[in-house]
């Protein structure tokens, strides 16, 4: 689970509730009507700009963004050279097993493919194409939040001008004009804090752990092609270590000298 995110969450919505407790009642900022307009509005412009489906499918996607944790990258680097020691020790059809119990569906694949002698440029081919596919969900996905953080606000504004127009309405009842008028203002800030507090950020964490995990996937097929052409381990862990900020190579270094 990414808890960072879920800390943000909750403190964005928390601090704004705790804010408005400071100054007066959370009752005066509920409005079921206010809330029609730009939660239902939103989910409307979203369902007339995007296929059902894909926006079913952002369940998913926002699950693997908020609970799901990319491998550090050291600990992939570490799984794989072990898998080159073993190859180079027993031969590439000792990874068998290994294939069958390993966890990272993607590093299975590889293995598989590897182990079953599959041609390194069709291996390369297949896992690449794989690569393709998650970029373009998650892209898909990360274009589905920032179009919500575009619709929110928008529709906050609609509800905001309809409230107007109801207030000017009844001007004739001079007491009813300040209540009218934060009942306008109320689907404004629904908006903003729908598109601020959620959509957006979601859409910049969605494209880090995207980055994140084919970052991951690369790493995991060069190091496979490295074992299947017979590279030493140390080779492998060289290869590898070459996707890395110098930062992340001291880290590494660091805790290799430390265990030693």
């Amino acid at each position: 689970m990414d808890i960072a995110t879920i800390i943000g969450i909750v403190a964005a919505f928390g601090l704004i509730v705790w804010s408005i407790l400071l100054g007066g009642s959370i009752d005066g900022f509920v409005d079921m009507p206010s809330v029609a307009v730009v939660i239902g509005g939103t989910l409307g412009a979203l369902l007339i700009n995007f296929p059902l489906g894909r926006i079913v499918g952002m369940v998913g996607i926002l699950k693997k963004t908020v609970l799901f944790k990319v491998e550090d990258p050291d600990e992939v680097i570490s799984k794989i050279v072990k898998y080159a020691e073993r190859a180079r020790r027993e031969g590439m059809l000792a990874l068998e097993e290994d294939s069958e119990n390993e966890t990272d569906e993607f590093l299975r694949k590889g293995l598989r493919l590897a182990v079953d002698g599959t041609d390194p440029q069709l291996l390369e081919k297949i896992l690449e194409t794989d690569i393709e596919q998650v970029e373009s969900r998650h892209a898909e996905g990360a274009k589905i939040l920032g179009a919500g953080g575009t619709f929110a606000p928008a529709f906050g504004m609609i509800g905001t001008l309809i409230g107007l127009v109801n207030m000017l309405s009844a001007l004739e009842d001079p007491s009813q004009i300040g209540a009218g008028m934060a009942t306008a203002l109320i689907t404004t800030f629904y908006g903003a804090v729908l598109a601020n507090a959620f959509f957006l950020p979601l859409q910049g964490k969605l494209e880090t752990r995207s980055k994140e995990e084919l970052l991951i996937n690369y790493m995991v097929i060069e190091g496979i092609m490295a074992i299947q052409s017979g590279d030493s381990p140390r080779i492998v862990e060289e290869k590898l270590k070459s996707f890395l900020s110098p930062a992340m190579r001291r880290k590494i270094e660091d805790a290799k000298e430390a265990a030693a």
